[in-house]
């Protein structure tokens, strides 16, 4: 039961970051899965691109409801999204965990540094 809870609550901040941000997916709840819930490093990140889809939706429909999109840039942005989800996917399998890792790392450090500068 204990499980549930901590699963429970990694979705509660992931939303919280989705919804905010507009981020959640990979900057919390791989992080999460991986060190709360010892979620291997390539099933943390598998997850969570499918925590993204439902966050992303709830996120539209209360976005449509209190602002307005740029549906132009949303389109070709998601069709960018799909080739480089694609690519994502299959270069998952083929790279070890801990390069994963680092990789994902240097990502979530550069962002970061841009936020910051």
């Amino acid at each position: 039961m204990r499980e549930k809870y901590k699963i429970w609550l990694v979705g509660v901040l992931t939303g919280f970051a989705n919804g905010l941000f507009g981020s959640g997916g990979g900057t919390i709840a791989v992080p999460a899965m991986e060190r709360v819930l010892s979620v291997e490093e390539h099933r943390a990140h598998a997850t969570a691109i499918a925590v993204i889809l439902p966050l992303s939706l709830l996120s539209l429909a209360i976005y449509l409801w209190k602002t307005d999109a740029a549906w132009q840039i949303a389109l070709w942005a998601s069709l960018g999204g799909v080739a480089g989800g694609y690519v994502g996917a299959k270069l998952l399998k083929k790279i070890s965990g801990i390069w994963l890792h680092r990789i994902f790392g240097i990502c979530m450090l550069a962002a970061a540094v841009r936020m910051i500068l």
